[in-house]
Formats: structure tokens, sequence, C-alpha cells
């Protein structure tokens, strides 16, 4: 009922959920070993070549392919039973460690590999993202939205250090080695504890890269669903250009060092929004606040303008991440529009949308950087972002219209209390 996702849920609730657990500790696990991993490959990739371009092509490796894979195998997100999907793409990642951890392939051929493998990643990100809203209904769903997105963002702020670590102790490839047992221990654990369910859509004569395109282009003709999509897209990936010249920055400003204390403030800013905004305010007043909590992603970095010190750029930096939870107020909404059957492939279509604008944007935002002061990208990449939110204004603030008794009534028939 729509009285029901108005019912403000709280993470113990959500975490009650003994399959939403599962679920969660296997992405906690992929997180982690794909940290480590990307690390990992970056430092043996430099060591091999003494390349900067291909030790940092080393880490965005294992991103790209989300882009080929969204756009080519989404279909077998709701084509196939979504336990089985992840637990495949573990089986893959953990091969792929040990291939690297070993030190069979050269430097060029250990990123062709990392390629091609993280292709079918698409598809598993996308049936993770379609099976949350199968073990949580109303405001449990949005809260257990927020602590995978809090999940990332602590990755960044632990996860570096920690593969750092692991690396420095370990080796490169030692630490490759600890990525298999990851994967193998998600893979465990999701086969063993996650309850297979259905897909949810039956497999045809169609071809699933054809499947993918016809309904890549079906979603996005409806109106609902695409300017939900470009509400989700815009205002959060063009900031992303103002972080692709941070390193600068700090360089410009005199202090080197302080660049990964601003890329931290970034994380820590959207870990603080997913928890104040998912915790202590209700769920329509979270709806009503995603315009100015979007606002908020580019109003504080104008301020970079005058180039401010260390400090005051890490607390602007920290005010722009924490308008990141307005894609909160977004999440029931997207849900609502989205038709149930394609659930999975809308969700991975919103994931592949997410990761090709942040990489184009923060490409975008180091071209600027090579001839304008690292200060004025940073601001215009804020500005880029209100303009995109005062364009987007209405979607941001209307609320659906869709009935949502049978959505929600859904997962229940399924077992989503276990």
């Amino acid at each position: 009922m729509q009285e029901e996702a108005q019912v403000r849920a709280g993470y113990r609730e959500v975490f009650a959920v003994g399959q939403f657990r599962v679920l969660f500790s296997g992405y906690v696990l992929f997180l982690g070993g794909e940290t480590v991993k990307m690390l990992a490959l970056s430092v043996t990739v430099y060591a091999g070549t003494g390349s900067p371009l291909l030790g940092a092509l080393a880490y965005v490796t294992g991103f790209l392919p989300h882009a080929l894979g969204g756009t080519l195998l989404l279909a077998y997100a709701d084509r196939w039973p979504p336990r089985a999907v992840m637990v495949g793409y573990d089986l893959i990642r953990a091969v792929l460690a040990a291939v690297l951890a070993a030190g069979l392939l050269s430097p060029v051929g250990m990123l062709v590999l990392v390629f091609v493998a993280g292709v079918p990643g698409a598809v598993a990100s996308a049936a993770r993202g379609a099976l949350l809203p199968e073990l949580l209904d109303g405001d449990r769903y949005v809260l257990g939205r927020a602590l995978f997105s809090m999940a990332a963002g602590g990755t960044q702020v632990l996860g570096f250090a920690a593969g750092g670590m692991l690396i420095a102790v370990l080796g490169p490839c030692g630490a490759l080695w600890v990525t298999v047992v990851s994967c193998l221990l998600s893979a465990a654990l999701l086969r063993l504890r996650l309850a297979e369910r259905p897909h949810r859509a039956a497999a045809t004569a169609e071809g699933g890269v054809r499947e993918t395109w016809r309904v890549n282009r079906e979603l996005l003709r409806r109106t609902t669903v695409r300017s939900s999509l470009l509400a989700q897209w815009l205002p959060a990936a063009l900031v992303v250009g103002a972080e692709g010249v941070l390193v600068p920055y700090a360089d410009r400003i005199g202090v080197p060092g302080a660049a990964g204390m601003l890329f931290t403030a970034v994380a820590l800013g959207m870990l603080a929004g997913d928890l104040v905004i998912g915790r202590l305010v209700a769920p329509r007043c979270r709806e009503r606040l995603a315009g100015p909590l979007a606002l908020l992603l580019g109003a504080p970095l104008l301020g970079f303008v005058l180039s401010p010190g260390p400090v005051v750029a890490a607390l602007l930096l920290a005010g722009s991440g924490f308008g990141v939870a307005y894609q909160l107020g977004l999440a029931r909404r997207f849900l609502e529009v989205v038709p149930e059957g394609n659930r999975g492939q809308a969700f991975g279509l919103a994931l592949t949308g997410t990761m090709t604008a942040q990489g184009v944007f923060a490409a975008g935002g180091g071209a600027l950087g090579e001839v304008a002061a690292p200060g004025l990208v940073v601001g215009a990449a804020g500005a880029a972002s209100l303009l995109s939110v005062l364009a987007l204004w209405r979607v941001l603030t209307s609320y659906p219209r869709v009935a949502s008794s049978r959505r929600t009534a859904a997962p229940r028939k399924s077992g989503a209390r276990p």
C-alpha cells in the first residue's frame, strides 16, 4: 500500500531480514576483493611497464566492461535465476584473480583478461540490485539501498588503505590470492545461504543481445523511466568531473599530500548523507528533499574558484558528497515506474548509465584541466551539476502517481520475509 511505503523503517529492521544479511555480506566481500584486485593489478602493470598510462588503465579496466555488458547482456539478469548469476560471476572472478596472481600473462595480457572477464559483471550487478526489492519492502528497501551505498563509500575510505597494506606486506601477487579467497567465500555464502528465486522473464527465440537492445530502447522510450534515469545519472555524474582534477588541485595550492584527504572527504560526505537522510528523515520528507539535496551536490564546488586551502576544500567536498543522498528520495519512484518483468535489466541499465556517465565526465574534467586551472574545473563541474538539477527539477520534486499496492505486495507473495 502507498501508506506502507511511507512508514519509516530503521536499519535494525533491515538487518533483521536474514536473506538481506546474506546478500549484503556477499556484496561487502565483492567490494573488498575488487578493491584489492584493482590496486594490485595497477601496481603490477606499472612495475612491469613503467608506464603511468598503463598503470592508470589497469585501475579503471575493472569498471569499463560494465558499459559493454550493459549494452549487450543485461537481458540475462531477468532470464537467469539471480543466485546462479551472482555465484557464477564470483567463480569467474576467482579464476581471473588466480591467473593474475600466478603471473602467467604479460601486463597487456592482464589488462585484456580483466576487461573480458569484467563484461558479465554488469549482469551480476543488475541481478543483485533487482533482488533487493524482493527481500525488502516499503521503506526498508530504501534503507537497504542506502546500506549498499554506504558499503561502497566505506570501501573507498577503508579499502584502499587495507589494500595498500596487503600489497606492502604480501606483494601484489600475494594480495591477489586474498582476492581469490574473498571470491570463493562470497560464492559459497550465496550458494549455501541465499534462497534461490526463479527468473523474472522466460527465455525466447530472440538472442540475449537483441533482447537487451530492444528492452533498453523500450525502457528509455518510457517518459517516466527515462526521466528517472536522467535524474539519477546527471547531477551526480557531473560532479565526478571535479574528482578528476583533485590531485593537480592539491599540487596547485602547494599541498600535494592533501589529495588523499580530499578524496576521503568526498567518501565521508557520502557516508554521512546516506546515514543521516536514510535513518533520521521520514520517507515522504526524504522524497521532498531530493531536489534540495541534489542542489547541494554542485553548490559547494563553486567555492573552488577562490582556490581554498586543503581544510576548506575538504569541507566543501564533504558537503557535496552529502548531497548524493538525494538518490534515496528517488529509489522508490524508480522501482514503481519500472516493469516488474524487466526489473533486472532496468537496474542494470541504471548502473551502466551511472558508470558510463561518471567515466565520461571524469575524463572530461581531466581534459579541461589541461587548459584551465584545477579550481576553475571543479567550479565548472559544480555549475554544470546545478544546471542539470534545475533542468530536472520537476522530476526531482514530483512524486509517483502509480498505485503501489501490487508492487509492495508482490515481494511478500514470493517470501520476502524469511
